[in-house]
């Protein structure tokens, strides 16, 4: 292991226990077997008790009505979906941004980053995961060899930052998800990770704890999906960063696979 990986896995509250597995030798008897598709670690504690915010799911329909401007945006080329968001009046929210925030990174990206929404920093600046929580952020990326911007895309559910920073409002992202959908229609990612409860399930549409949700390959939209927890609630939970750490080598593993799959002949 590098000293630069040294250094990133000690901000990360973890070296020098964790050590990022390396692939498996190849089993001659088991080539083309599938991978399992729920995985479990040993610890699924819940969280600890947070006060009462508002709803984390929105209760929408599973599929978005196929309405005029769903089906306007779904048509939408990469600087045409981002003048549309620019200029979102569509919810609530824009009332009180000062920037929308669209999302950043390669846009040819495999692996997809999902938070739930902006907060005053990302706000300020534009941009998705900034501040503290960012710095994490990164340093999560780069102790699994991956750099925001290359092969890597961070996006949210919603577009625009929340007052007070709450959870967003099931109207807010009932509006924003033909966004996300489209952003993701473009992208084409081979994996998606969740980041946090709000955005796990409002993407799967069900109620669930991140530690319930955690070591599992899911699916959104046919995407293969992990969750995982948020850089901002890691900040708060320091021991948290070890579940975490075991979620990223998963996703690791996880995505050495698609990435085999899409390569072997048909």
């Amino acid at each position: 292991m590098s000293a630069n990986r040294d250094e990133i896995l000690k901000e990360l509250g973890l070296w020098p226990v964790w050590k990022l597995r390396e692939p498996p030798a190849a089993d001659p008897g088991s080539a083309g077997a599938p991978p399992a598709v729920e995985v479990r670690f040993g610890s699924t504690d819940a969280s600890p008790a947070r006060p009462k915010r508002s709803p984390a799911v929105a209760d929408a329909a599973p599929v978005l009505p196929l309405d005029a401007r769903a089906a306007e945006i779904a048509r939408m080329d990469w600087p045409q979906l981002k003048a549309s968001v620019a200029g979102c009046t569509a919810c609530p929210l824009h009332k009180g941004r000062n920037k929308t925030v669209f999302g950043v990174g390669d846009e040819q990206a495999e692996w997809l980053f999902i938070g739930e929404g902006p907060g005053a920093d990302e706000d300020a600046k534009g941009e998705p995961f900034v501040g503290q929580a960012g710095k994490l952020l990164d340093n999560m990326l780069a102790a699994i060899a991956l750099k925001r911007g290359k092969n890597v895309y961070i996006g949210n559910m919603v577009k625009c930052r929340p007052p007070g920073n709450r959870n967003p409002e099931p109207l807010e992202v009932a509006q924003c998800e033909p966004y996300l959908h489209r952003q993701i229609d473009l992208l084409r990612p081979k994996l998606i990770i969740a980041l946090g409860k709000v955005a796990a399930v409002n993407l799967l549409k069900r109620e669930a704890s991140v530690a319930s949700l955690r070591g599992k390959v899911l699916a959104y939209q046919g995407t293969p999906m992990i969750v995982t927890y948020h850089p901002a609630y890691l900040l708060r939970s320091l021991p948290e960063k070890a579940k975490a750490w075991e979620d990223l080598c998963f996703a690791v593993d996880t995505m050495r696979d698609l990435q085999s799959r899409a390569a072997a002949p048909i």
